[in-house]
This record gives structure tokens, sequence and C-alpha cells, in this order.
């Protein structure tokens, strides 16, 4: 793990500037257990938070969305086509997607590029009768919030990078963690923070890619 950064305001010689970060970087997992834990916790977490740029100032913008679906290491969303996050995204398709459960602080920040998809049989095969909540009938027979409303696409996010922090122990533990924290100065190591680079998904990709192949020739 890098301990160098772009920014510096002081110096710790031969000590960790970021203590946290050294405590609870995790580095024993395998590259299928970091991906598929991942995975696997955004499954339980629908709702999160989109960033993208507006087109105008450069300013970065975040509203709530609510996960439709995955495939493999890919997100997919829901979204009316009209509205103003697919114009920042035609604009500039760099994403970020936050998750957190603010139950425990759980939390995974995962970026990428965004397409948005208006191909029928893929905005059917994830449809969803609530989406008529969101979109409105407009009473034209066209604009009805159906499956075959042209507002309705999906916007799939291609994650390139991840970083995220999962609790490990138990409530005793880390209590206790950062009791000797508070009293001693040490690091807390309450939690197992990972990352995923742009070199690890394409690999993880790859390897799916030849397993799909494999299982063709079982």
């Amino acid at each position: 793990m890098s301990t160098t950064s772009g920014y510096s305001n002081t110096s710790t010689g031969s000590k960790p500037a970021d203590p946290y970060k050294e405590a609870n970087y995790d580095n024993s997992a395998s590259l299928k257990e970091r991906v598929e834990d991942l995975m696997n916790w955004i499954d339980t977490h629908k709702f999160c938070m989109m960033t993208t740029r507006q087109k105008d100032s450069g300013y970065l913008m975040s509203r709530c969305m609510a996960l439709a679906a995955r495939e493999n290491v890919d997100l997919l969303f829901h979204t009316n086509t009209e509205s103003r996050k697919t114009d920042q995204l035609e604009g500039d398709p760099h994403v970020n997607i936050g998750f957190l459960n603010s139950n425990n602080g759980d939390w995974a920040s995962v970026s990428g590029t965004a397409e948005i998809i208006a191909d029928r049989d893929i905005i059917k095969k994830y449809y969803s009768p609530q989406l008529k909540t969101w979109v409105g009938d407009l009473g034209d027979a066209v604009h009805d919030g159906g499956p075959n409303d042209p507002r309705i696409g999906i916007i799939k996010v291609h994650i390139r990078t991840a970083t995220y922090a999962l609790q490990k122990g138990n409530p005793i533990t880390r209590s206790i963690e950062v009791a000797k924290g508070t009293m001693t100065g040490k690091p807390a190591s309450v939690n197992k923070l990972r990352e995923l680079t742009e070199g690890d998904l394409d690999t993880y990709r790859k390897s799916l890619s030849l397993l799909s192949e494999a299982r063709q020739y079982v």
C-alpha cells in the first residue's frame, strides 16, 4: 500500500501519515474475494448517491438513485432519459456511486463510466411498474410510464475503481478497539478497508469471460 500523496502539509518521517488506513487496510483477501464481497454488499444496499458533472459550470451534482440490477461488476439504474442527469452524462460519462449503511458505517465508493441504454428489449427485461410513479402517465398513449415509454431508459455504470470498508469483529471487540485507541492513541482496527484498481477489475472481468467460454465446451 502506498503512503505517498500529491499533497502534504507535514512530514512524519518513517511513520505512516495516515495510521487509520495503515491499521485497517486489508491486503490479505484474494481478488475474487475483494470483488465478490463488494458486489454482494452492494446487492443488499439498494439506495445510493450518483455523482455527475454539470455541463455548464463543471460543478459536481449528486442525487439519490435506486439500484435496478447488476450485471457482474456493472450497475444498472432506471432513468428518465429527459432528465438533467442524462444531459450531464452525455457531456461527461464519468460517475461516482456512493453507498452507505447508516446502521453500522459500512460504505462503498465506486467510480466508472456510464452508458445510457435506450434498447427496448433491455429496458423490458428490467422494467418495473413502479416506474410509473416517477415518470407519470401523460395521457397521450405514448408517454404512459409503461415499458414502451421512450422516456424510460437505463444507466449502465461500468465500474473502473472501487474503495470500500466493511466492519470486522463484533460490537464488543470494536468498542474495545475504540476505547484502546482513545487511551493510547493507537488507531482502532475496526474495518476491512479494501481497494480495487482498474487493473484488478480488468483481470476479474477477463476471468469471468474465460470461465464463460469454458462452460460452453462442457
